[in-house]
Formats: C-alpha cells, sequence, structure tokens
C-alpha cells in the first residue's frame, strides 16, 4: 500500500511530469545527435567517394562502393541471423524463470485459503507431493538422446 501512496503522492507534487518533460528533452537531444553524426557520416563517404573518382575513375569507383555497401548489409544480416538463436533461447529462459516465480507467488498466495478449507493440510499435501515424486521421477529418467533439451538444437 505504501507503494501506491508514494506513486499518488509523486503523480500530485509533479515529479512524474518533470520527469517527463526531462526525458523528452534528452530524446530530442539525442536524435538530433544522431541526425548530426548521420549527416556527418554522409558528407565522409561522398569525401571518399570524390577521392576514389580521382584516383581510380567513376565507373570503377561505383562499383566498388556499391560492393562494398552490399557486403556490408549481407554481414550485418549474417551477424543478426547467428545471435538470433543467442536471443531467443534467452528469452526462453527469461520466460520460464518468470513463469516459475508467477506460479510460486500464486501458490503462496492461495495457501492460507487452501489451510483454512475443507481440505485443510490434505488439500495442500496432495499436490505437493505429487510434484515432489514427479521431480524425483524426472531426475532418475536417463534422457532418450544425447542432444540437451535446452540448447534449442534438438530435433534439427
Amino acid at each position: 500500500m505504501g507503494v501506491l501512496a508514494s506513486l499518488i503522492s509523486a503523480l500530485a507534487s509533479g515529479e512524474a511530469i518533470a520527469a517527463l518533460g526531462r526525458a523528452r528533452t534528452a530524446a530530442i537531444v539525442y536524435v538530433i545527435a544522431a541526425l548530426a553524426a548521420l549527416t556527418g557520416l554522409g558528407f565522409l563517404i561522398g569525401a571518399a567517394y570524390i577521392w576514389a573518382v580521382g584516383r581510380y575513375g567513376p565507373m570503377a569507383t561505383s562499383l566498388g562502393f556499391g560492393v562494398g555497401f552490399l557486403v556490408i548489409a549481407g554481414l550485418i544480416l549474417v551477424v543478426y541471423q547467428l545471435s538470433a538463436g543467442l536471443r531467443a533461447r534467452r528469452r526462453a529462459r527469461r520466460r520460464s524463470a518468470d513463469m516459475k516465480a508467477l506460479g510460486i507467488t500464486a501458490a503462496l498466495a492461495a495457501l492460507p485459503v487452501l489451510l483454512k478449507g475443507k481440505g485443510g493440510l490434505g488439500a495442500v499435501l496432495g499436490p505437493v507431493l505429487a510434484l515432489a515424486a514427479y521431480a524425483i521421477y524426472r531426475e532418475n529418467v536417463k534422457p532418450d538422446n544425447d542432444t540437451d533439451p535446452d540448447d534449442g538444437q534438438a530435433g534439427r
């Protein structure tokens, strides 16, 4: 309840509006800086092109710059594809941890209600014993194949 009260008081005092204003100002400054950096990069590429035209000629320079930018684009796509599997595994681990935490929280929140109900302690101990038995079973069962199910490579 204290968190809600502090949020309400922060809204009432104008801190949230001031923080929003600061964030908006910072975003505008970063966008302007990014545009200036991209413009500078464009001029540097133009200067390199002009220098290369004087040295190699317009056709060779155009072909060289075109191939160079296509190679850069291809490298970016290859790196992105190679890192996609890692990102997917990281998201799956995070999602699993979040679901476990949610399940534990829900179980702890429901525990007092279950203990006061008709079944009492038996309503709680039955599922807990079943989960413990399943965990022991899973620990003692040998895996079917050599692949690790957590690495995302099974079945490929």
